[in-house]
């Protein structure tokens, strides 16, 4: 299986450093140009399914990287972390090495907890595997999902740091996975 990894196009509330969470934002014309440009590159990539986040810039992505193209399947679970009082915040008050402690697991401010999104992300792998093993698909979310994806498939220790990249707007990874027992690979586009 090659699961194609991508965060959705920027908003006007991510150039203005605000905190989103599951506020169901439009991208701006900036997010739809990424976007435009990133279809244009994936244009020959054959995808079996695409999932999406139900927000509204995720679906928004998705459609005009594959349009009608592909299905396109809206999940609950890769829905962006409820981030409780912080939304609509500036990032600078938010402490995101706090939040994305493992072993702390905070939940302050309503944050919706570390090993809730590891567990929601882990059932939706599950989902895929035991469903579409030997498929293309493409998975369109945020980026702490997207964080918490690539963490699961490649491995990575919980006890290192899980904020080691940045993910932008409209990055793309691709993965090869075959579940937990598989070796798996990320191929950085």
């Amino acid at each position: 299986m090659v699961i194609t990894l991508i965060r959705n196009g920027q908003t006007e509330e991510e150039f203005l450093n605000k905190i989103e969470g599951r506020s169901n934002n439009l991208m701006n014309d900036t997010g739809r140009r990424q976007c435009q440009n990133l279809s244009l590159r994936i244009k020959d990539n054959k995808y079996d399914l695409c999932f999406s986040s139900p927000l509204t810039k995720c679906v928004e992505t998705a459609m005009i990287l594959v349009g009608d193209r592909v299905r396109i399947i809206s999940d609950e679970r890769i829905i962006d972390r409820d981030m409780g009082s912080l939304t609509g915040c500036c990032l600078e008050e938010y402490n995101k090495y706090k939040f994305w402690d493992y072993n702390i697991n905070r939940e302050d401010y309503g944050v919706e907890t570390i090993k809730t999104l590891f567990s929601r992300c882990n059932d939706f792998l599950d989902f895929i595997i035991n469903n579409y093993k030997d498929k293309k698909i493409l998975i369109v979310t945020h980026e702490e999902i997207f964080r918490v994806l690539k963490h699961i498939i490649l491995k990575d220790s919980l006890q290192d740091n899980l904020l080691t990249k940045e993910i932008t707007n409209c990055y793309m990874e691709d993965f090869e996975y075959g579940g937990i027992n598989e070796k798996k690979t990320g191929i950085c586009k």
